[in-house]
């Protein structure tokens, strides 16, 4: 059998990727080991034979660059967002992580561990596979570091999660970190109006801007979509006005929408949204490229067609549409329309399935290539120097292009379920093609006073680490839901949040994880370097 599989390594890694995938969605307890599983089932299958793991790098390589690249491209537009509203939390989880690298060298010395060793501790603990790519190249391509890695990971993740259950069920102030708008979901129905009053002046109705009568400005969390006025049935317009008798549709918040609905006067049973015949509304799913990448102001429907978006779907999550918002292919605008004007707005956003799955390579090679020059910069520090290589070089690149989203006809964002089947992807390939060129050194050293050692340091520094950051966020004023997200985030493994939201309905515990994810991961490559250089 093993001369079969060093007679075809496409055979091999096939192989690895499968039984790996299979490993991931097997429950141990609360913890699946997701695309983690084929580097242990690479790990295995490597310790057959060394020859096994040979000519891998290139695979390696492709499979890193691909998983960086999207998660930059996807949290792009909010990384630099929470640069400015979370940057105390940012810089709380950049410190201790030069912590966390500085007490992995110190254990690296007392313990006399090899620095690939303490490399592995380091990305392993905190479950960061570009950290594992950074620390192997930067000791010349060295497998050791995958050894720490994989000793470590499970520690990480397995006391990251009693941790999070602890802190999930405690209760914080969170003065500084009030409830987000979105917490309990959206709303709609209908009021009768008692008053004259400008839609723009109903309290949580965000004021339009310019002249085109979009959907209003920036914040604001209720819309006025339907309008009875004078028994016909029209779609509102922000910069119009009521006047006593009219029957409007409230959508947003529950508790702004009750009270927008007392302000103008009182709810009804009926709904105006169930008569359809001259005003409709659905979901439209934006997929052309024409329209990906523009705000829905410069998308202009309320001007062309009579139309207004109230709502955004991407993904799992329903939010209220902004002038401001930038659309994705991908988004499930839900828009209420006039009836005649449907299949212009249809052409106007593409709304078809089959073009969201289809995806432009060009910018997609483009992006990865500028992402792999951008790694090969070196900056000198002190008598060494210090790359982004193929783990943050592309990060960066996808962070910028996903703040810019496009550039004139280049959308340099990819549809949602792309992104995330590249991503995945790419992560299970290179930790099979790590697993299968790791495994003798594995089996050398996992069961050894080493591996224990291994055991110990990680398990030791996550537990002096993780509560600090844990006060840390109490003493900002910060919310249970997002003290929890930033620890998960701080880690990084997506179980972690997946955890933290199965405990906490709050959409803070998200915000939280991006703010820490994103940056996290580029310090924790620029750290591991020192920690395999000291």
């Amino acid at each position: 059998m093993v001369e079969v599989l060093l007679s075809s390594p496409l055979l091999t890694l096939s192989l690895v990727i499968t039984l790996g995938a299979a490993l991931g969605v097997v429950p141990f307890g609360p913890l699946r080991f997701g695309p983690a599983g084929a580097l242990f089932v690479g790990l295995a299958v490597g310790a057959l034979d060394p020859g096994l793991g040979e000519g891998l790098e290139l695979v390696q390589s492709l499979g890193l660059a691909l998983f960086v690249y999207t998660i930059g491209l996807s949290a792009g537009a909010t990384f630099f967002g929470d640069l400015r509203r979370q940057y105390p939390l940012m810089i709380i989880a950049t410190v201790l992580l030069l912590l966390f690298g500085g007490l992995i060298i110190l254990a690296e010395h007392f313990l006399d561990l090899e620095h690939g060793i303490g490399g592995g501790i380091f990305a392993g603990v905190l479950t960061a596979t570009p950290a594992l790519a950074a620390a192997s190249d930067a000791l010349g391509g060295s497998s050791t570091p995958a050894v720490g890695y994989a000793i470590a990971y499970p520690v990480g993740v397995i006391l990251t999660m009693v941790m999070l259950t602890y802190v999930t069920r405690t209760s914080s102030p969170g003065h500084r970190d009030p409830d987000p708008v979105s917490a309990s979901g959206l709303v709609d129905f209908s009021v009768l109006v008692h008053r004259d009053v400008a839609i723009a002046e109903i309290p949580g109705v965000a004021s339009p801007t310019g002249d085109d009568g979009e959907t209003g400005g920036t914040g604001g969390t209720v819309r006025v979509s339907y309008l009875l006025h004078k028994g016909e049935v029209t779609v509102a317009s922000p910069t119009g006005r009521l006047v006593e008798g009219d029957q409007v549709v409230l959508v947003g918040v529950p508790e702004a929408v009750e009270e927008a609905a007392e302000f103008l006067g009182e709810r009804i049973d009926r709904h105006l949204a169930h008569d359809r015949s001259v005003v409709d509304f659905r979901r439209f799913t934006v997929s052309a490229r024409s329209a990906a990448g523009r705000s829905i102001g410069e998308l202009g429907l309320h001007d062309r067609f009579g139309a207004l978006v109230t709502r955004i779907r991407r993904g799992d999550d329903d939010f209220l549409a902004q002038r401001e918002s930038i659309l994705q292919l991908g988004d499930r605008l839900r828009i209420v329309y006039p009836r005649e004007r449907v299949e212009e707005i249809s052409s106007a956003v593409g709304d078809s399935e089959n073009e969201v799955t289809q995806v432009n390579f060009l910018p997609v090679g483009l992006g990865l290539a500028l992402g792999v020059a951008a790694g090969l910069i070196s900056v000198p520090v002190g008598g060494a120097s210090v790359a982004l290589g193929a783990a943050a070089g592309p990060l960066v690149v996808g962070l910028i292009l996903g703040r810019m989203e496009r550039t004139g006809p280049l959308v340099w964002k990819m549809p949602t379920a792309a992104n995330l089947i590249i991503r995945q992807l790419g992560l299970i390939v290179f930790l099979a093609a790590v697993g299968l060129s790791s495994g003798q050194a594995f089996t050398q050293t996992a069961f050894t006073m080493t591996g224990v050692l291994v055991l110990l340091t990680a398990a030791a520094t996550l537990l002096l680490i993780l509560p600090m950051l844990w006060l840390s966020a109490r003493g900002l004023g910060l919310s249970t839901a997002r003290t929890a997200g930033a620890m998960a985030g701080f880690v990084g493994q997506p179980v972690l949040i997946a955890h933290v939201n199965s405990q906490l309905a709050d959409s803070r515990a998200g915000s939280g994880y991006s703010a820490v994810f994103a940056l996290g991961m580029i310090v924790k490559i620029v750290v591991v370097q020192a920690v395999v250089a000291l």
